[in-house]
């Protein structure tokens, strides 16, 4: 008897659900850094008496009570609640960890700085809660289960490679109102403030590069000893064309800035002999509307938590956010022109909406699909055409529906696997070296190793006298709130990223020259002009300053670094949060990707490029 539909259907889901059930659940591996450090504490009984507890200074404790002398979690019991919360996912769990500082009501806020005290008619700033700590517990009916990938051990306190990407952190703070085009040519000077009269105006990109590379993890180019995640994240000495981008195919190939975060596309009448408008102008077209490329700006020089009372506070979940300084006229917008435009391009983004807009441009200027494909070929032929699938709709819908569960995904690592503190408090830990708590051998070997840079930072921050009297080595921020309320690692834009990235280059030839600047040629691309009031076009080169072309592969593997280490520029994120998220997304999207192919009739494939090389064929 022939099936009916209804149990054909059955079928396929089946199909599909077996296919998910086939993939490894790997192990996840964590470093060894939580249970690590520790302190001694009286006993509550016996003064004479001292314990051994966790100080869990390397780990994410933001939100909970801390010590104001060392910027320590106050009670290792908070953490042990947090901790079982996580586990458990049970809400009741979450409302039993303190938040906000001891003793913290409503009416009594308690509340150090003076930036906290005054928000809220000057009642105080509110509590800031954490964020989805139990979505990577949830199940999923698409694709990969959020537990069924995973990610290497984050880089130890003290490593090499943590010295080093601490130290990028650092230095993309300091060149955060620098012009992309001028750190790519390494001739920008650095202005720590907008009072000329403070900081060092004759440090210039090439200084603050020479502090990097003088790091082990960038001037040795011996990979020995190293684990085979460790390996795969080494990078070379820093130069103009490379330094602080991505490490996929086609990152160091162009201008810093991806042409899908500049241009526009044609228009609704794109194909007329008048179009509406044209890339250069950057707008894209969403339907019979437009959306502009260009980004509200920030005032430069608009750092925070630079001193210690703000800092505190925002450990203790202080809402401080909202506080940045803008342009005053709200309509006045530039494109990305400056690391902290890109900052503040992925503090409000839609998550997924540079790879949607990216979609639009890509569907608009005719950009072929993977030859794999059906119904590419002339209607004559074909007598159908891709819509509903195999169309814009289809690959329009798709490359949105990964984000959620990148976000599940990246949950789980963040809460239960790692824990990784965020650089702010990394670089506290830094400041207070000299505390007994605080200055254990390994954070004392970063301060000596990131000295040449952590000067720059001290000179930049202001004097906190009282907190800070040796050093102020405080991780200036682009955001007030600084990070997000989670743990570090791994990244939630760099995971969607990798996986919205993933779905455009397995649906598009991704091996197409891209020549959005210059329709006859590939080898020119924009780039913002002096004041971002413009798109200008340069030459494309590669690392080696060759002329080169750009493709869609590039383009796109660009976007998802540019805005993956945006978060980097803002002070959010370190490069390994980058990369090894980048990687997970990938999986994620391929995952979803092998069990829809599952429910079509057509017989098709799609060959994707991945972000280390090389290729698969679904």
């Amino acid at each position: 008897m022939n099936e009916t539909r209804k149990q054909i259907a059955l079928k396929t889901r089946i199909s599909a659900a077996e296919l998910a059930e086939s993939r490894p659940h790997p192990r996840h591996i964590a470093n060894d850094d939580e249970q690590k450090f520790r302190r001694l504490v009286i006993d509550d009984c016996d003064a004479n008496k001292k314990n051994s507890v966790p100080s869990y200074l390397a780990s994410f404790t933001k939100g909970m009570p801390h010590d104001k002398s060392s910027g320590l979690l106050k009670k290792p019991e908070y953490f042990k609640q947090f901790v079982k919360a996580i586990d458990s996912g049970d809400p009741r769990d979450f409302k039993d960890t303190p938040l906000g500082p001891e003793g913290y009501s409503p009416t009594a806020k308690n509340w150090e700085s003076d930036k906290a005290k005054s928000l809220c008619g000057n009642t105080g700033a509110g509590l800031r809660a954490w964020e989805s700590q139990s979505a990577g517990n949830t199940f999923d009916l698409e694709g990969p289960d959020a537990q069924a990938v995973t990610m290497p051990p984050a880089p130890a306190i003290g490593s090499d490679e943590l010295i080093a990407e601490m130290a990028e952190v650092y230095a993309q703070a300091l060149l955060r109102d620098v012009p992309f085009t001028q750190i790519v040519d390494v001739t920008g000077k650095v202005y720590f403030d907008c009072d000329s009269s403070y900081g060092e105006p004759d440090t210039t990109v090439n200084d603050i590069g020479a502090c990097l590379n003088q790091l082990p993890w960038f001037a040795n180019t011996d990979c020995c000893n190293l684990t085979p995640a460790e390996a795969s994240r080494k990078r070379g000495k820093l130069t103009g064309q490379t330094a602080f981008r991505g490490i996929t195919p086609g990152d160091n190939v162009g201008p810093y800035i991806s042409q899908f975060l500049l241009a526009g596309n044609s228009g609704i009448n794109g194909k007329n002999p008048m179009p509406e408008h044209s890339p250069a102008d950057g707008y894209i077209s969403y339907g019979a509307i437009l959306v502009d490329q260009r980004v509200r700006y920030a005032k430069p020089c608009d750092d925070h938590m630079t001193i210690w009372d703000e800092w505190f506070d925002v450990q203790q979940a202080a809402n401080l956010s909202g506080q940045e300084c803008y342009e005053d006229n709200p309509s006045k917008r530039r494109f990305i022109t400056t690391p902290r435009d890109m900052a503040t391009y992925v503090h409000f983004d839609a998550l997924y909406e540079a790879y949607l807009n990216a979609c639009l441009i890509l569907l608009s200027d005719g950009i072929p699909f993977d030859p794999g494909i059906p119904f590419q070929n002339n209607d004559f032929i074909d007598h159908q055409q891709g819509f509903a699938h195999f169309g814009g709709p289809h690959i329009l819908t798709l490359v949105t529906e990964v984000a959620t569960r990148a976000l599940k995904a990246v949950r789980f690592q963040k809460y239960n696997v790692h824990r990784r503190l965020r650089p702010e408090a990394l670089a506290a830990r830094l400041a207070k070296h000299q505390h007994p708590d605080v200055g254990t051998p390994e954070i004392k070997k970063m301060v000596t190793a990131l000295q040449p840079i952590l000067d720059l930072i001290a000179k930049k921050n202001p004097v906190d006298a009282v907190n800070l009297p040796n050093s102020n080595y405080l991780l200036p921020m682009a955001f007030c709130e600084g990070s997000p309320m989670h743990p570090s690692y791994g990244a939630g834009h760099a995971t969607v990223a990798g996986a919205c990235v993933t779905i455009l280059k397995a649906f598009f030839d991704h091996k197409h020259p891209l020549a959005i600047a210059d329709p006859s040629d590939a080898g020119m691309a924009f780039v913002a002009n002096a004041d971002g009031s413009a798109l200008d076009t340069i030459q494309v080169v590669d690392k080696d300053n060759n002329p080169s072309i750009l493709t869609v592969e590039g383009e796109l593997n660009k976007l998802a670094s540019n805005i993956s280490i945006a978060r980097d520029w803002a002070g959010v994120h370190y490069f390994t949060d980058y990369i090894e998220s980048l990687r997970m997304g990938e999986q994620i999207a391929i995952g979803i990707l092998e069990e829809q192919k599952l429910t079509y009739g057509e017989n098709f494939s799609m060959t994707i490029p991945l972000f280390d090389g090389g290729s698969i064929r679904i």
